[in-house]
């Protein structure tokens, strides 16, 4: 019988397993599941924990394995097509589902199912890694300090390697062009439009408005009604979004072509190395303001985004394993704009951009 308090989905992904070692350092033996049996058993054996095969297409088994934990941290993405099996079957058992993903569908889905979530008795949260934790943290930061702020501007800057899984979901996302957050109703506009410096907190950086999931959970946490998100990049790949996109998003809407360029992305893509890690960081800024022209900004560096998932990821677990009021909510609505300093390496300038910062005029790029 498992009898363990919590079952980590997707522990054998790339993620997933450094979830798992997190857990581990922090005296925690979460039951690993997943469909790979193989890579399962190499990775229960070397952190000596329990596991469980199961798939998200049977139902009554996955009702089963969940049933008997007391909250799910679900990490196989793409989340758009893994999330809805794994919520239904927390809803079914009354236990507390968590995930890692960014995309905004799977948040919006989520809000729908407050009553849902209420009858059950669980706590409902998406978004509980770098998506989404510290540019929510940061949001209710800068909008706690002007409350009838009406513009709230997110930039996201991530200095390293990226995983597998993050670049099926990127594919995956693709075709619908860029959502943004609009007199509180979600917009789509062109992708690369929209291009702005932001001055993150090392130098000043070129970025493009981006689908990032606080169009959805900041709205709820802030309830600031016009929300962009903006990622660092070059102006010659805003360019080439800009230009390339409408090709890319018909030719990605073919199930079969997206389908065969995530498989190639699965057999080649590993993720950043352990060195990688150990030297990546992760910058947010956001700035709101109200209708006078009132504002505030912030800025938040943190360690890399995987390691960060996993460290904010086990205390969000921690915390609603220690009580929580069940429904749906977000990481900063639960927690408060402080919980991101609760992870390590993490720091905060509060309306004041760090001095070492150097202006580079409007040609910075974010260095991947």
């Amino acid at each position: 019988m498992i009898s363990e308090s919590w079952l980590l989905y997707g522990a054998a992904g790339y993620t997933g397993r450094l979830v798992a070692e997190e857990a581990v350092r922090r005296g925690h033996r979460p039951i690993l599941a997943g469909r790979s049996a193989e890579k399962l058993a190499q990775l229960a054996d070397r952190l000596g924990l329990p596991h469980v095969v199961v798939g998200l297409d049977d139902d009554d088994a996955l009702t089963r394995v969940v049933a008997h934990s007391r909250l799910v941290f679900h990490a196989a993405g793409p989340f758009t097509k893994t999330s809805d099996p794994m919520v239904r079957a927390c809803l079914r058992t009354g236990v507390h589902y968590v995930d890692i993903t960014g995309e905004i569908e799977v948040f919006e889905s989520n809000w729908a199912r407050q009553e849902d979530a209420l009858r059950a008795g669980i706590v409902l949260m998406s978004g509980v890694g770098f998506d989404v934790v510290p540019t929510d943290c940061a949001a209710r930061f800068v909008a706690d300090r002007v409350p009838d702020a009406r513009q709230l501007s997110i930039g996201v800057a991530i200095v390293g390697g990226t995983s597998g899984g993050t670049l099926k979901t990127v594919i995956e996302s693709l075709p619908g062009g860029v959502i943004v957050r609009r007199d509180g109703k979600l917009t789509n506009v062109s992708a690369g439009r929209g291009v702005r410096n932001i001055p993150f907190a090392d130098r000043d950086r070129a970025a493009i408005p981006m689908s990032w999931g606080d169009v959805s959970t900041a709205y709820r946490t802030t309830e600031v009604p016009n929300i962009t998100v903006y990622m660092a990049t070059s102006r010659r790949a805003a360019w080439s979004l800009r230009v390339f996109h409408p090709m890319l998003a018909r030719m990605l809407a073919i199930d079969w072509i997206r389908r065969s360029l995530q498989g190639i992305i699965g057999t080649l893509v590993r993720g950043p190395s352990i060195d990688t890690l150990s030297s990546t960081t992760t910058q947010v800024w956001a700035h709101a303001e109200n209708e006078r022209g009132d504002s505030h900004e912030v800025w938040v560096e943190a360690e890399g985004s995987y390691p960060f998932t996993a460290h904010a990821g086990v205390r969000i677990v921690e915390r609603i394993l220690g009580g929580m009021t069940p429904g749906v909510t977000t990481p900063a609505l639960a927690f408060g704009a402080d919980f991101v300093l609760e992870v390590p390496g993490t720091r905060r300038y509060d309306n004041q951009r760090p001095p070492r910062a150097k202006t580079q005029g409007g040609t910075g790029l974010a260095r991947a």
